[in-house]
Parts: C-alpha cells; structure tokens; sequence
C-alpha cells in the first residue's frame, strides 16, 4: 500500500462526496482530510442517533451541505461552488428491509440519485474522475453455493434496494457511454463492495450494530438468519479500493471499469460466526441466540465476490482478515463506549490500517 501516491494525489484535490454524513461517508471523510484533501460534502442530514457523522465533529471539518441527492436544483448549486475534481458518489437508502417497506423512496433515491449527480458530471465540466460505489447485491442470485460474482455477470438485484443498485449501475453505463467517450471526459468507473463493518455504524438491520445495541444494554444478540454467508469485510478495505480507483483512472482511462471489492475467499462467512468472534472480542459481557423469522423479507442466503479484477489492475489486496475486522470493530466500540477521542481514535486505526 503506497500512502505517499494517495497523499500527493489527494493533497489539494477539491472532492465532492455526496452521502458523506453516512457511515461510510464520515470515514471516507476523515481519510481524505488526512490526505489533504479538500471536502465538500452533500448529504443528508445524519440518518442515525448516534451518528458517526456527528461524534466525530465533522460538520466543522469540511465544506458541509445539507441536501437530498433527490433535489437537482440544491445539488448542481452545491456542485458548482465545489467546482470539484473527483467526485465520490456514496449517497443511497442502503438498507435491503427499508427497501421493502418503502421501494419507492428507495428507487427514487438510488436510480435518480444517480442521474441527478450524472447530470452535475455532464453540465458542470472540470472534474477528471467519478466513482459510483454500488453494492455487492447488483447480481442476479440464485443461491448456487461457492460461486463468486465477476463483473461481466447479469445483473438483476432481487429487492428493492438491490434492483435499485442494480439500476444505478445501468444508469451510470449509459452516461459513460452516451456522453463520457471523448479524449478529455472524466474517467468513470462504479465499485461493488461487500458487506462493511466497522466502528460507528449505527443503522438498523444490521448485524454488528445490534450487536453492539443489544450487549451495552445487556441483552442477548438476536441473530435472524446465523446461516448467511456474506462477503464482510472493515469499512476502511473498499474505501481504500475507492481511493485508488479514482486516482489510477485520474491519470489513466484504461482503468475506468467496473470493479468488485470484497475479501479474500476464507474471509466470507456466515452471520453466527461473525456473531461468535464480535462475543470473543467484547467479553463476557455479550452473547447471542439464534431467532429465525418466518415469512422474514427475502434476502440471499449465499454471496461472495470475485475480486481478482482489482487485484491484476491496481495489485490491490485486503489488508485485514475478517478476524482482525471484527476486532478492531469491537476496539472501535469499546472506546466509544468508554467516551474516547473518537476523532483521535478513529484516525488512529486509519493510520494504522494504510501504514502511515
């Protein structure tokens, strides 16, 4: 991992990141504003109490704006006065049970959300890289056990926040296509990324944070389904991936693709195990149970990713096995807990994780 390439790239860049009040976002944040970067976020206002975005102080940090990525008018005018250079687009209704209950937001938000930054893209010349980061979900599942995703496979995610991706991915081809192709266009590629874990994600319907929920108030974890293999992997691999996607493309437009980003194959496990490991690194105080839901929404019981892709174009590769994910997730937590610097902790584990 070359942190001295990132830094003189980034360093001075103009960066919009939309979605940067998310869990996601505030850590892709406080990377670049390490780097040297300058950060203009649009957001929403953050979605979760506690807020990554907010106990790390953020709002102060860098160039801040309210606004729905749904809102045209509110974004190119947040765009303009950016006038960036690279444009991360994270923003999204990521969770697959929100979707469910309401699909219509959740398209809205994740196919015209897409459009809608596109459209700043294609109006607002200047900037040389885009990076649309989907998901994991975007294929067409159907279960088959042991096979690993390629980015050349159909792609037809099944519910509603899936699909939706699925749909972002289709969108984001056609601009590149239709209006992206001369010499001088910025160069555009999107990011499928596995599972996340890390410390300060506060959504619901997510495993690790109802781990965390359930053990501080000093209950059992609830597991719905221990036997769903996921492709999970710490918040900081994919955003490394996508830091680097957007700086190879920057100076070469032969690396503007699409791109999976997951762990390495032994790292793909199911939801009971990542459950034993986040009870091994917090202590006795926590436990879980298995509670199977009947007529529970449908989710895929089977993913993993094949990642070779990025691993021959920019020698990328996973730095931390699950097992050291969970750990310093749990470290993340644990600190917070104990009322921390989180802002200092949190830079710590960024240091660590990229060598600095």
């Amino acid at each position: 991992m070359d942190f001295g390439k990132l830094r003189d790239f980034y360093s001075g860049k103009r960066v919009f990141l939309t979605g940067h009040t998310g869990f996601k976002g505030s850590w892709l944040s406080v990377i670049l504003k390490m780097l040297g970067a300058e950060v203009y976020g649009y957001s929403l206002r953050p979605g979760t109490d506690p807020a990554l975005f907010d106990i790390l102080g953020l709002e102060d940090k860098l160039y801040n704006t309210y606004g729905d990525i749904k809102n045209f008018e509110a974004l190119e005018k947040a765009y303009k006065e950016a006038n960036p250079d690279i444009v991360l687009h994270l923003a999204a209704q990521p969770i697959v049970r929100d979707s469910y209950k309401n699909p219509k937001y959740t398209f809205e938000t994740n196919v015209m959300g897409t459009v809608n930054i596109l459209e700043c893209l294609r109006r607002n010349p200047g900037a040389i890289s885009f990076l649309n980061v989907t998901t994991d979900k975007v294929y067409e599942n159907n279960d088959l056990q042991n096979h690993a995703f390629k980015e050349d496979e159909k792609l037809d995610g099944y519910d509603p926040y899936s699909n939706s991706k699925s749909c972002s991915e289709l969108v984001t081809h056609s601009y590149k296509k239709s209006f992206f192709s001369e010499a001088d266009a910025p160069a555009i590629s999107t990011a499928r990324a596995g599972n996340v874990i890390g410390g300060g994600d506060f959504a619901n319907d997510r495993i690790v944070p109802d781990c965390v929920r359930a053990t501080i108030r000093g209950e059992s974890i609830v597991v719905r389904n221990p036997y769903s293999t996921r492709p999970y992997q710490h918040v900081l691999e994919p955003l490394y991936a996508y830091l680097l996607i957007a700086m190879e493309q920057a100076g070469d437009k032969k690396y503007a693709d699409y791109y999976n980003i997951g762990p390495r194959d032994e790292d793909c496990i199911n939801t009971g195990e990542l459950a034993d490991c986040f009870v091994k690194y917090w202590g006795k105080d926590a436990n879980w149970k298995n509670v199977a839901q009947e007529n529970a929404p449908h989710e895929a019981n089977f993913l993993k990713l094949d990642c070779s892709k990025a691993r021959v174009a920019f020698g990328w590769e996973p730095v931390w096995h699950v097992d050291e994910a969970i750990r310093e997730t749990v470290a993340w937590y644990k600190a917070w807990n104990e009322g921390a610097d989180m802002y200092e902790f949190t830079g710590q584990q960024i240091s660590e994780f990229l060598g600095m």
